[in-house]
């Protein structure tokens, strides 16, 4: 075997390998999809690299082409021990229910220190493991709703690219009467969607949602939306998974942040039952 096929080889098992070992929380946790990618990476690689009908040219780029989106899904790890559960339920009776969407390439568990928070107060919540960890990846949650006759009424809600799919799924179903949205703005025109109590809840120093791309986004909002704006938060403030690479500059305390996300969501939820 020549040079570059074996560096087609080497590289075809030993990213995924590396990239296994590096996430192995995140990945072994979250939906299977990734595990499946991985895996499925290092076989097509190696065996265009050992099949000798396969020009050389071609496994090297098809290692290439194959490998960079595994970099990129790579995900940001929750910082936070709080275990895999997915469904939060409250101590007491259930007030109302949220389907809560992670942002794209974050670890779901990031998400449910606040959410349990939330759950507290008498809200049941579904937390969603996203194939490859990318929201608009994942299928109709209703039924994952419908796990739970025991809930009154529904509200989804999303961080980042998470509140995209969650608008996709107030679309989807007009029996969803609440949009939560954590520092996300809709896609679709949901301005005429009767019956929805949506609120809107973002950081102040946020680098990838700003205040302006929420502003712009209001015509695509019911009309009696709720903006509510987190002074100092910036985007990662909203999860726990540190830092993120192109976000703002932080003028207070991720605590004092997310005690305010949480506030303002209860608040949003409460509208409903």
């Amino acid at each position: 075997m020549t040079w570059p096929r074996r560096l087609a080889a080497a590289a075809g098992a030993g990213v995924p390998l590396a990239l296994l070992a590096l996430g192995w929380g995140p990945l072994t946790a979250g939906h299977p999809a990734h595990l499946l990618l991985l895996a499925a990476t290092a076989a097509i690689t190696v065996t265009a690299a050992f099949w000798r009908r396969v020009p050389t040219w071609l496994a090297l780029a098809l290692t290439v082409v194959l490998i960079a989106p595994l970099l990129y899904l790579q995900p940001f790890a929750s910082t936070q021990d709080s275990g895999n559960a997915t469904v939060l339920r409250p101590d007491g009776p259930v007030r109302a229910g949220l389907v809560f969407h992670p942002g794209a390439r974050v670890d779901h568990r990031a998400y449910v220190p606040l959410l349990r928070r939330v759950a507290a107060q008498g809200f049941l919540v579904v937390v969603v493991k996203e194939p490859l960890n990318i929201a608009l990846l994942s299928s109709d949650t209703a039924p994952l709703r419908a796990e739970h006759p025991e809930v009154p009424v529904w509200a989804v809600g999303g961080h980042s690219l998470g509140g995209v799919a969650a608008a996709r799924d107030v679309l989807a179903d007009p029996k969803v009467r609440g949009l939560v949205l954590w520092a996300s703005y809709p896609v679709d025109d949901l301005s005429g969607r009767g019956g929805l109590s949506a609120w809107s809840i973002h950081g102040e120093r946020d680098g990838f949602t700003t205040p302006r791309d929420v502003a712009d986004s209001k015509r695509l909002l019911p009309p009696d939306t709720r903006f509510e704006l987190v002074p100092g938060a910036v985007h990662a403030f909203f999860g726990d998974y540190g830092d993120q690479p192109g976000d703002g500059v932080p003028t207070v305390s991720r605590a004092e942040a997310q005690e305010k996300i949480v506030a303002h969501t209860v608040a949003a939820l409460s509208e409903l039952g």
